[in-house]
């Protein structure tokens, strides 16, 4: 599956374990939009997503840098230059572990850049798998 999109969104789960901010951040687009999850959270009340390197590199900061992540992946759907991701999400965080189980999408454009990552997860389905670790 050697395609720009799924490049992208491989490279962007492992900067995101490595803790690796600038790669990270290398792989978006000036103007993309991170939305994980899609909707209102602690991380976007306004639900309105993260748009743009600064504001994702925010995200970054609370969401990520905080954490250690495991990518569970059981299925990949690629479509032109999207791809989506059928699993989970370990988060592990301040002695808790919680699992996002869902739907995680990249878009990239021409240039193999991520114009979008969005995850579809249930906040409150999230919440209640909490465990302490």
């Amino acid at each position: 599956m050697s395609t720009p999109v799924h490049e992208a969104g491989l490279r962007s789960r492992e900067a995101a374990v490595a803790h690796d901010k600038e790669t990270w951040l290398s792989l978006f687009a000036d103007d993309a939009i991170v939305e994980d999850p899609i909707g209102p959270s602690h991380f976007d009340p306004e639900g309105k997503g993260h748009r743009g390197k600064d504001a994702i590199a925010k995200f970054y900061d609370m969401a990520i840098a905080p954490s250690e992540l495991t990518f569970n992946f059981d299925k990949t759907y690629q479509c032109g230059s999207e791809e989506a991701n059928v699993g989970n999400i370990v988060i592990r965080s301040s002695g808790y572990e919680v699992v996002a189980e869902g739907v995680f999408t990249y878009r990239v454009n021409d240039e193999g850049k991520i114009v979008a990552l969005r995850a579809y997860w249930e906040l409150d389905a999230a919440t209640r798998s909490a465990r302490k670790i």
